[in-house]
């Protein structure tokens, strides 16, 4: 599977599916997998059965999120916050008397720093 340019914590939008246009911030990352976690988006009803200890788990109904395939979510763009690609600047910076390659992600749409 290629490398996934999505990140924890990143702010994306839905572009495809039953929550297409719900925006959202990245909770985690399933890099074997394909899929990304993000907030308030792909909710589903979970049922649990109580806990077996006294009064640890009451069960019940529980509302949480289900993993998206990365394929639909795109990262949006800080400064017109509408979903754009991404891409990587590398610069040679000198450290310390050394020479460092940085990497980068740039929006493509705007061209800010992500």
């Amino acid at each position: 599977m290629a490398k996934m340019k999505i990140k924890k914590n990143d702010l994306v939008q839905v572009i495809a599916g039953k929550d297409k246009g719900l925006q959202g911030r990245v909770i985690a990352v399933h890099t074997d997998t394909g899929r990304v976690l993000v907030e308030g988006v792909n909710r589903i009803t979970k049922h649990t059965r109580a806990g077996g200890q006294r009064g640890v788990n009451t069960g019940g109904i529980q509302v949480q999120e289900a993993p998206i395939h990365v394929s639909n979510v795109m990262v949006v763009d800080p400064e017109t916050k509408k979903p754009t690609r991404i891409k990587t600047r590398v610069e040679q910076v000198d450290r310390d008397g050394r020479d460092k390659t940085v990497r980068t992600r740039v929006a493509v749409r705007s061209g800010k720093d992500l």
